[in-house]
Parts: C-alpha cells; structure tokens; sequence
C-alpha cells in the first residue's frame, strides 16, 4: 500500500558519507542505570562500522544527553521523561560506552532534547566537512534515532539508518519506527549493505 502511494522509495548513497553514534552512552547500555538497556549486539555490529569509518579517515561524530545539576536545560522533557534526571552533567552515566570511545578529532555533541541536530551545531558541521550522506547508529530507535533521522532528511543529506547497530527498549517499537523510518526519511539498510558500499567507496 505504501508504495502503490508513492512511499519508501531509495535515496542512495552518496559520496562522502559521515558516522553518527546516537546516545550508545552508559546510562542507556548498562542495565544498573534506570534508563539503559542490553545493546551488546547493536554495539558489537556499531564497532564494525566504526572500525572502516576510522580507517578511512571519515567524518565520526557521537551525541551524549546531559543537564545541568538542577535539570533546568532538561525544560518539560523530564517531566514526561523523569528518569532522564540521572543524566547530570558529571555523572558517569551520560559517559560514551567504553566498547565505542571516541577517538581524537571525533566530536561528541552534548544535547538536551531527542535530535542530535537541535540545539547543537552538527549540520553546519557536516556541510564544512562535505558529507552528504549520514549513517546514523545507537539508541533508541523509536527516540533519539528517529527524530535524528528525520532532522537529517529535514537539513538535506541523504539518510541510512543502519538496522543491525539501532536498537530500543521494545521491540514493537523498534519495528514499527524501522518501518515508518524507511517509508518517509530514511533508506534503512543492512550493516552488511553499509559495509559493502563503504569497501567501494574510493575516499
């Protein structure tokens, strides 16, 4: 149905393409913290694809979620979300998972709300870096990847959502924002069909 009405076609990749690791952070990958969730696999699969990303010296940026110590910044989103207050600037927990550790010259954005593009400077980043195609990994597929992906198709770059290394604290919302993802924003691939178009991709 959704193609019969002009839905889900493919945007393809590009030519220089950039990694985003949304929020693969302490306090949602280790289930001692309120908010986190087993991401093993999706980190192990994320670790893949970082690994080519590094050793083709492509553009790698990751997101951490972080306020202040009286939750001011966090505005109404905890109260919806009152979990998100173990997420304090200084606190462990808003820390890049140790398995995916950014390296020199990778930025990590610190961001209040579900997007990696609001409130930070990350499009006009990727535009001096030239990328115009974004892979975007982490969590939570249904939260902080969607709106990230959608804001990426809102500023113009060609948008691959990587299924194998997203993932979310259920599975029926994971499925469904995959679904809806590929349907209107973003062409939702395999890590195997990433990995392939980065071996060919002449940098």
């Amino acid at each position: 149905m959704y193609k019969e009405k002009g839905f889900a076609n493919r945007v393809g990749f590009g030519e220089r393409p950039a990694l985003l690791i949304v929020d693969f952070i302490k306090g949602f990958t280790d289930t001692a913290c309120p908010l986190g969730s087993n991401f093993d696999v999706q980190i192990e699969k994320t670790s893949q694809i970082l690994r080519v990303f590094r050793e083709k010296s492509l553009p790698v940026h990751f997101t951490t979620t972080a306020y202040d110590s009286k939750m001011i910044s966090a505005g109404v989103f905890v109260k919806k979300v009152p979990s998100l207050a173990h997420l304090k600037l200084g606190s462990e927990w808003i820390e890049i998972d140790d398995r995916l550790k950014p390296e020199n010259g990778e930025i990590v954005w610190t961001k209040h709300y579900a997007s990696a593009f609001f409130g930070t400077s990350l499009a006009s980043t990727l535009l001096v870096e030239k990328v115009d195609t974004l892979f975007i990994v982490g969590c939570t597929t249904s939260g902080c990847v969607r709106a990230s992906a959608v804001d990426s198709c809102q500023h113009g770059f060609r948008t691959i959502v990587v299924q194998d290394c997203v993932g979310d604290r259920s599975p029926y919302a994971h499925e469904a924002n995959l679904f809806d993802m590929d349907a209107k924003y973003a062409d939702v691939v395999s890590l195997e069909e990433a990995l392939d178009y980065l071996a060919k991709l002449s940098c």
